[in-house]
């Protein structure tokens, strides 16, 4: 059964993460995901992504991870690339958090352009600190880039967990909309970008971003032995 679906609303792809749990990034959602965003690069002017009601996504799928320290390197480098993708994607991507955003899942959400979330009892935020995970360089690059320097190391060293409130604070996420109206807000959003030059936006993004895809992909095979080394 898909876990992604794609909607086009016009001339923006709506692409949905719904495997019925927790929305986990495991090789089923990634490659759908890949998948969604190769049509949208064909038929669409911008993309949403979006979760299911009440949750975005909670990060890796853990059960495929737990099967071993090979698994462990393959799933996180296979996510990489999708998460590398989202961030340098060549038009517009927008995202609607519709609910928790927690590890993979919170910092997809820095790889959009704009982000819209959902009010509400949520939590979002990088909680390997403290379970004791180490955080990918991939996910330390994007806190650097995307969040307000005075939160930086409350949100990734010190595992910090927010609401929606305070997420738009930290810049885990610039707006907040009714939790019925998130995905319907994040579309409009992603329309009115529709209309600027796709070359040009496309372009300058590159320039913007170039430079830490480049990083994370020649670091990525050191960052993942790090991330699976036995600890003391």
């Amino acid at each position: 059964m898909p876990v992604i679906t794609y909607e086009a609303r016009e001339n923006v792809a709506l692409v949905r993460m719904d495997d019925g749990k927790a929305n986990a990034f495991g090789y089923a959602m990634l490659d759908e995901l890949d998948a969604a965003l190769d049509r949208a690069e064909r038929e669409a002017a911008a993309v949403v992504i979006a979760g299911r009601p009440g949750r975005f996504s909670a990060g890796f799928d853990l059960g495929e991870m737990m099967a071993g320290i090979d698994k462990v390197r393959a799933l996180v480098g296979r996510g990489t690339s999708t998460f590398l993708r989202l961030y340098g994607l060549p038009m517009p991507l927008v995202a609607a958090c519709t609910g928790h955003a927690l590890a993979a899942g919170a910092f997809t959400l820095l790889t959009a352009d704009v982000r819209v979330a959902a009010r509400g009892a949520f939590k979002i935020g990088l909680n390997e600190a403290t379970i004791g995970m180490p955080l990918p360089v991939l996910a330390v690059e994007l806190c650097r880039d995307r969040l307000a320097p005075a939160h930086l190391l409350s949100s990734t060293l010190f595992g910090q967990i927010v609401d929606p409130e305070r997420a738009v604070v930290a810049g885990w996420v610039d707006e907040l909309a009714d939790e019925a109206a998130v995905v319907d807000t994040a579309v409009a959003r992603a329309a009115l970008l529709t209309k600027l030059p796709r070359p040009a936006y496309a372009q300058t993004k590159l320039a913007l971003r170039e430079r830490m895809i480049a990083h994370v992909r020649q670091t990525l095979e050191l960052d993942l032995a790090r991330l699976t080394a036995p600890t003391k």
